[in-house]
C-alpha cells in the first residue's frame, strides 16, 4: 500500500517541474489518505495559483490555515491572489492586508511580505505607511531593488 507522503511527494515533485494538474491528481490521492493535516492543501493550492485558479487556491490555503493558523506563507499566498487579481473589479485589500499582517506577525523579516504591504498601502493611498514597511523591508535587505524602486516612485510621484 502506497501511503499519503509518496503521493504528496510526486505532487510537490511536479509543482516544481510545472505539472500542475499531475500535482492536483497526485494531491488529491495524499487527501484520500490522510485529509487532516495543512501540508497537502498549502501545495495544493500552490499548484491551483500557478493554474490562476484563484478561488480553488484561496480555499485551499484557508483550509491549510484553518488546520495550522502558524502557516506564514499560506497567509502570504492569499494576500498575494488577493491583490494581484485582474478578474475582479474590487479586490478585498482590506482581506489582503489582515493576511499581510498575521504573516509579518509570525515573520516580521519577511521581506516579500513587507513588499507586498507596501504595495497593498500604496494602492490605498496611504504612501507614508507604504514607505515604512519599504524602511523596514530595506533594513533587512539593503540591495532590495524593487523596494528601492516603489520607494522612489512614491517619493517622486506622490509625496511632494
Amino acid at each position: 500500500m502506497t501511503d499519503y507522503k509518496f503521493y504528496l511527494d510526486n505532487g510537490i515533485f511536479d509543482i516544481q517541474n510545472g505539472r500542475y494538474q499531475s500535482a492536483i491528481d497526485n494531491i488529491n490521492k495524499s487527501l484520500e489518505l490522510k485529509n487532516d493535516w495543512e501540508i497537502p492543501y498549502f501545495y495544493r493550492g500552490v499548484a491551483y495559483q500557478a493554474m490562476e485558479n484563484f478561488d480553488e487556491a484561496m480555499l485551499d490555503y484557508t483550509k491549510a490555515l484553518q488546520i495550522n493558523d502558524k502557516m506564514t506563507d499560506a497567509y502570504y499566498n492569499r494576500a498575494r491572489i488577493t491583490l494581484s487579481r485582474k478578474d475582479i473589479d474590487n479586490p478585498n485589500i482590506d482581506n489582503a492586508i489582515k493576511d499581510l499582517n498575521k504573516a509579518l506577525e509570525l515573520d516580521d523579516k519577511f521581506v516579500d511580505a513587507l513588499y507586498a504591504m507596501a504595495a497593498a498601502q500604496k494602492k490605498l493611498g496611504d504612501y507614508h505607511c507604504a514607505l515604512e514597511y519599504l524602511e523596514k523591508l530595506i533594513q533587512i535587505e539593503p540591495d532590495a531593488v524593487h523596494a528601492k524602486a516603489l520607494k522612489k516612485l512614491i517619493l517622486q510621484k506622490y509625496i511632494i
